[in-house]
């Protein structure tokens, strides 16, 4: 039992199930609050999170004074960029489109991850397993301007969450290469918390302050995203920092997040419905799963 729970698979399955909860709170939250604002609370309380559990106050910031420039890295792209971009873009498009489209992440981390590691090369299944899943956002994002009101500031929320997938796989790379000597987990909780407080640094010029009152629906979805965001975020720097693992080949697993986050936008939010091409774009980028999984497989 104890292999299992500490598996490479089993922990990537389990930090994408966090993250595909993730749609419904952030639509949730986003209707009482600004969405930097919103991002960075929600992250600063990740971080605080992850810094008691780790328990050890000397040990903690001596690895920070250590790794203060890596740190500071990281916190702005991982945390601040990205999340920057993910929140913009998903206020403009409906939370089922955004979790498809950020569940093609994988994709674009190939590319990424193929000028990077010498080890970690495209091949000509993993571009044809990319075409294929370019096809499924495709397909998503044509079906959706026919119908949505929305019109070019939906094509705009595409946009940041397509650029979104890029920073994701940019500082995937630097954490393989530059984290050595930084726990996982004193490298996620700082992280965390320098990218949430500069979200809401952002925040106050751009959007003001608004600290509630709220109602219980939103603490409850900011307990519940900032507890997932300080697991999932801790599980995913521990395994990228493995030397057995590939960030191509660890990434086919956010195929898993769309799916499980379409599945719940539809199921809790009344506004969000299937519709034919959102089902037709899924079962294509899951296909690009499995061809991206075959030529991952066939490579080693």
């Amino acid at each position: 039992m104890k292999n299992i729970i500490k598996s490479t698979t089993f922990l990537a399955i389990l930090a994408c199930m966090l993250w595909s909860t993730a749609f419904v709170g952030v639509k949730i939250g986003l209707q009482f609050q600004s969405p930097f604002q919103f991002a960075g609370i929600r992250f600063f309380i990740s971080g605080i999170l992850i810094f008691i559990y780790f328990g050890k106050p000397k040990q903690y910031f001596s690895e920070i004074k250590k790794n203060w420039k890596f740190i500071l890295l990281l916190g702005f792209v991982q945390i601040f960029t990205q999340y920057a971009l993910f929140y913009s873009g998903l206020n403009l498009i409906p939370s089922a489109l955004a979790a498809m489209i950020i569940g093609s992440s994988p994709l674009f981390i190939a590319v990424v991850a193929h000028f990077s590691f010498h080890n970690d090369k495209m091949t000509l299944l993993k571009t044809g397993s990319i075409l294929i899943g370019v096809i499924g956002i495709a397909i998503i994002t044509l079906g959706r301007a026919k119908v949505e009101m929305k019109g070019e500031l939906e094509f705009l929320g595409i946009g940041l969450l397509l650029v979104n997938n890029l920073v994701s796989g940019y500082s995937n790379v630097i954490i393989v290469k530059k984290s050595a000597g930084i726990s996982p987990v004193v490298l996620s909780s700082t992280s965390l918390v320098l990218g949430g407080l500069l979200l809401f640094l952002v925040s106050i010029p751009k959007e003001g302050i608004n600290l509630g009152p709220f109602p219980a629906s939103y603490y409850f979805a900011l307990a519940w995203l900032s507890f997932l965001s300080a697991a999932a975020i801790t599980i995913w720097y521990t395994l990228l920092k493995r030397p057995d693992v590939k960030v191509s080949i660890l990434n086919v697993w956010k195929f898993l997040i769309p799916v499980l986050g379409a599945a719940l936008s539809w199921i809790i939010l009344t506004d969000e419905n299937p519709d034919f091409t959102s089902i037709l774009g899924m079962g294509i980028i899951a296909l690009s799963l499995l061809a991206l999984n075959y030529a991952n497989r066939k490579a080693r």
